[in-house]
């Protein structure tokens, strides 16, 4: 059945760009598949613009704030427009990257050692014995984040600087070496499992997450123990935060471990990228899932009081 879908895209955080490439994906799938599309750049002004235009259900592809924090999905509630991806307390939980840890270790869900501390007392003196991560509570797709290694005298200074934007508090985690893997879930189901290769052991403590930094292994080269245990942690850290609709959660595995010991749960992303070299379609597609069937997915199965 044809619906009116407004595709949610752009914004104001810092990953504005993916966010407008995702859109552009999702409404050109959304239009083969015979819906009518209205895309959206998300302004101050959304609660206004939504309730004017009045569509049947809204497709989520903010990443980061507003999106991705339950702001959104509050304002989406209140208008009683049916939305994609989580709700407004999982989708605020998973943001603030200290209360998820809180949930995963209740959940039984390893997770490495750190601290929360202020900008300024991470910058001043290392926190933690190198290497270890520096990263915003609040922000997503590796925004502000810092590896330091033994080889930096002191932490970075850009925490210091006077136009940071991305909140007075950080945490401070241990750094776990080996490999990243990620994990798509899709309703509840957990998805395969892909090792992301980096050009470099560390990215360079200035430098963010380049594209073309890195490159995807589907099926990841690891035991099918640890394949297996990576897809059920993503579904436990899904259940564990109260995701809804598709999630992504990234992991580390330390291979020096024997067994599934060196592997840890860094976070889940409620709203993960969907263009062309996503990592979701990638990993529907391995799946037998096109990027059509996926969009329709996520519009067949947008409600409210998620």
């Amino acid at each position: 059945m044809s619906k009116h879908v407004a595709v949610l895209m752009g914004g104001w955080s810092a990953e504005r760009e993916v966010s407008l490439r995702s859109g552009k994906y999702c409404a050109e799938a959304l239009e083969r598949l015979g819906h009518r599309v209205t895309q959206i750049d998300v302004g101050r002004d959304i609660a206004t613009v939504l309730a004017g235009l009045k569509p049947d259900v809204a497709l989520n592809a903010l990443h980061g704030r507003p999106g991705e924090d339950g702001t959104l999905q509050g304002i989406l509630e209140v208008l009683a427009i049916p939305y994609t991806h989580s709700g407004v307390m999982a989708s605020a939980v998973a943001m603030q990257k200290d209360l998820a840890k809180t949930l995963f270790r209740a959940a039984s869900i390893p997770v490495p050692e750190g601290i929360i501390a202020s900008r300024f007392s991470a910058a001043k003196s290392h926190l933690l014995p190198p290497p270890y991560v520096i990263k915003p509570v609040a922000e997503g797709s590796s925004v502000g984040v810092f590896i330091v290694t033994p080889e930096h005298t002191h932490p970075p200074q850009e925490l210091t600087r006077h136009d940071w934007e991305y909140g007075e508090q950080v945490m401070v985690e241990a750094y776990i070496a080996g490999k990243e893997l990620t994990c798509a879930v899709m309703g509840s189901e957990a998805l395969g499992v892909i090792e992301i290769l980096s050009a470099t052991q560390f990215y360079d403590y200035e430098a963010k997450y380049a594209p073309g930094g890195s490159k995807h292994v589907l099926p990841a080269e690891v035991s099918s123990f640890v394949y297996q245990e990576v897809r059920r942690l993503a579904l436990a850290a899904h259940g564990a935060l109260g995701c809804r609709g598709v999630s992504r959660a990234d992991f580390r595995y330390d291979d020096r471990v024997e067994g599934v010991g060196g592997l840890f749960c860094l976070e889940v992303n409620t709203q993960p990228g969907m263009t062309e070299t996503s990592l979701v379609p990638e990993l529907a597609a391995h799946a037998g899932i096109t990027f059509d069937e996926l969009v329709r997915w996520m519009i067949e199965d947008a409600s409210l009081n998620r």
